[in-house]
């Protein structure tokens, strides 16, 4: 058989890759996992899973998708935004914590969150991710932030409650806080210095890994368990094995596993664009590494910004990066596993409070308010959605809200009265600010904005109605440049208007259609009742048609 055979089935990056790319993906690949195991821990502890199932959703999903992704330099595991959702729904699913019962929910889950994802890509459905506004987003990830560093502070402390909502969870840890133990606050607290130092003075080396390695150190020669501090414990070492899901569990969890999908979906997109080269592939495969993953243990993961970010600027140039983080992580459970049983549990929650804090930016808040009060109120319903009534519940709200207020304003579109400025044919809205703008006896200048259809042509005629009784008009001229579109209910509405007009001796024109609106209205009875002489090509003309009448008139 031709040697070009082994082409056809090797990846294309390994194909394509390049002998001078070589030790830039190793180098990246190094770094990325330095950055990304620790935080993989924290976050399957987030999830209220074994650290080692953030390991092996360090391992399976990333080498999958280097091995079927399309992206380069994606690189893929879990996230913040997903572990809060994963323990969201384990939480529900799960109440006792039992960690068997966890783990094989886990694994339900992730395989719904795979199937849902390669479902969507076959569908085409992407398109969803689309009504998530960028505000919304904004304030769901402050939201999730807060509720993070809230869950996180009772292992910092070394207190221990109930947990509950949000509420109930921080007046728990005001109620229990006489109980800190001062060791395990001290361990929390100087692993959140040293982090935001390294991040401050010396951001390019790898502060999670220096992080956990220093916190391993102080804990084996500090005998810090005998000291109060609770340590991870055991972790089973060796490579993932196989897990069965509980199918039982699929109706109770494929809700969650939708807002789950969703939510990595917008992250994989939104770190794949940011950091995309020229010509390169949308990111794609991330179901299948799901549903691999969720083969042997991991839990739902995605594209992540941050990680993306570092694998970026470390260098990577190729899919081989990603092989070597996930390499990485394989040699992590195989030989590393005792050493990371020492380590605190109060260091891995400093760890997510320091990342979580990222995703609260009040700037982004102001920047949105100092634009548009509208979208802020929705960063705000967000935001105070999740706090208050959980992560999925919450962005729901979010969404509903933002796609209400919408709805509102397509059914509610302005109508401006036109003017136009001296000595130019520039027309524009009446305003105080401009009181020399001309206006033209008996003429009515209005301009309508975005489509026409009916849920709002009725509003729009309302809204004429007002104006033409104040300044009793001879011609209504309606700009409809900025009119998309006009559809039947619509049409038939303004055939009203303009038969309702024509009794009072008032003339109804139509300018600066597009060619799809001109055709439209043409084949409409508002085309017959408007003629030729009805409409025109743009508001230059409509008045010079105008006032050459009034003077044929007089």
């Amino acid at each position: 058989m031709p040697n070009h055979w082994w082409f056809r089935v090797l990846p294309e990056w390994l194909v394509s890759s390049r002998a001078d790319w070589l030790r830039a993906d190793i180098v990246a690949g190094l770094t990325t996992g330095a950055i990304i195991i620790p935080k993989a821990m924290a976050y399957a502890m987030m999830a209220g899973l074994p650290v080692q199932v953030g390991l092996y959703t360090a391992l399976v999903p990333m080498a999958i998708y280097a091995v079927l992704g399309t992206s380069r330099v994606l690189s893929v595991s879990t996230t913040t935004t997903l572990a809060i959702l994963t323990a969201a729904q384990l939480g529900q699913v799960v109440p006792n914590g039992n960690p068997v019962a966890l783990l094989r929910a886990s694994v339900t889950l992730t395989l719904l969150v795979g199937a849902t994802l390669l479902l969507a890509s076959l569908l085409r459905l992407g398109i969803v991710a689309d009504f998530i506004s960028e505000p919304v987003l904004v304030g769901f990830r402050a939201g999730i932030g807060l509720v993070i560093v809230v869950d996180q502070i009772p292992k910092i402390l070394g207190i221990h409650f109930a947990r509950g909502t949000f509420v109930q969870n921080v007046l728990s840890i005001v109620h229990t806080f006489p109980k800190t133990s001062l060791p395990t606050l001290a361990v929390g607290l100087t692993i959140i210095v040293f982090l935001l130092s390294m991040e401050r003075f010396l951001p390019k080396l790898p502060a999670p890994l220096l992080a956990v390695t220093s916190a391993i150190t102080c804990a084996y020669f500090l005998n810090l368990h005998h000291r109060g501090v609770e340590l991870v414990g055991d972790i089973p070492p060796g490579v993932p094995s196989l897990v069965k899901p509980d199918l039982s569990l699929i109706t109770m969890l494929w809700p969650g596993a939708l807002g789950i999908a969703l939510m990595s979906f917008t992250e994989t997109i939104a770190a794949g664009r940011a950091f995309a080269r020229k010509d390169e592939p949308a990111p794609r495969a991330t179901g299948l590494a799901n549903v691999g993953g969720a083969l042997f243990g991991a839990m739902p993961g995605g594209g992540g910004t941050t990680q993306t970010a570092v694998n970026v600027l470390a260098g990577s140039r190729t899919q081989l990066g990603e092989m070597v983080t996930a390499a990485m992580a394989l040699g992590t459970t195989l030989f590393l596993t005792p050493l990371i049983a020492m380590m605190p549990q109060s260091a891995l929650a400093a760890l997510v409070i320091v990342y979580s804090f990222g995703l609260i930016k009040p700037i982004e808040f102001r920047e949105i308010l100092s634009i548009r009060r509208t979208e802020f109120s929705w960063a705000i319903v967000a935001f105070a959605g999740v706090v208050l009534v959980g992560t999925l519940k919450g962005i729901i709200v979010a969404i509903i809200v933002s796609l209400v207020t919408l709805a509102y304003q397509v059914a509610n579109p302005p109508v401006y009265v036109l003017r136009r400025k001296p000595g130019t044919n520039v027309f524009r809205p009446q305003s105080p600010e401009h009181p020399e703008d001309e206006s033209f006896p008996g003429l009515l200048l209005l301009r309508p904005e975005g489509p026409i259809f009916f849920a709002n042509a009725a509003q729009i005629a309302h809204k004429i109605e007002p104006l033409v009784r104040e300044t009793q008009p001879k011609v209504i001229a309606v700009d409809a440049s900025g009119v998309l579109d006009m559809e039947y209910t619509a049409l038939k509405i303004f055939a009203q208007v303009a038969k309702r007009q024509s009794q009072d001796g008032i003339r109804l024109w139509l300018v600066g259609m597009n060619p799809g609106v001109l055709a439209v209205v043409e084949r409409s009875p508002l085309g017959h009742i408007l003629q030729r002489e009805g409409m025109h090509f743009n508001l230059e003309i409509a008045v010079g048609r105008y006032l050459s009448d009034e003077v044929v008139h007089e």
